[in-house]
């Protein structure tokens, strides 16, 4: 089974005890807490990842990391995941829960991608927009990428707007093209 399918399941089951418990909101935002902490820790995610670290050796991390700052439901969920000798899967599943519970709540993520920083207007701007037309709550995310002329790239989900100069400068060639200039 593939790494995807069993990080999905294992989120699936942290979201429903999170909803079971009421503590949906909570529980999110200390899975948004242990994602950042072990995306940063290139240490950790190797320990987590690496199969001849005992279990209960992972399991005294995770504690002395996460015990007392996340919630006690969190902490036990993982612990049985270290046990079932699924630790290297901890990482995803905490992502795939973010993924199943903006999902869950309408929100949909979203990549703008522009030659320099957009300010915080158009940001807000292009949220609003592109939240009227898939008619749902957008978090977009400014990347930049300095090899763009102009314009902007928009990214929601699998489709795409490629609304910079290149691009334009490209129909504008395929038109010529097809009408035989």
């Amino acid at each position: 089974m593939s790494v995807f399918k069993v990080a999905s399941r294992y989120a699936k089951s942290l979201l429903d005890l999170a909803k079971e418990q009421g503590h949906v909101e909570a529980v999110k935002a200390d899975i948004e807490q242990i994602v950042a902490v072990i995306k940063s820790s290139s240490e950790l995610q190797a320990v987590l990842n690496n199969p001849i670290i005992k279990t209960d050796k992972k399991e005294k991390i995770l504690v002395a990391l996460f015990n007392g700052k996340v919630r006690p439901e969190i902490m036990t969920f993982f612990g049985i995941m270290i046990r079932k000798g699924r630790g290297e899967l901890i990482y995803a599943t905490a992502l795939e829960f973010i993924r199943e519970y903006n999902e869950l709540n309408g929100i949909v993520k979203a990549e703008v991608l522009s030659a320099s920083a957009l300010s915080e207007a158009n940001i807000q701007a292009l949220k609003t927009a592109i939240g009227q037309q898939i008619n749902a709550e957008v978090i977009l995310v400014n990347k930049v990428d300095p090899t763009l002329i102009g314009g902007f790239v928009v990214k929601v989900g699998d489709r795409q707007v490629d609304a910079t100069i290149a691009g334009k400068l490209n129909k504008l060639e395929r038109h010529f093209v097809t009408q035989g200039v």
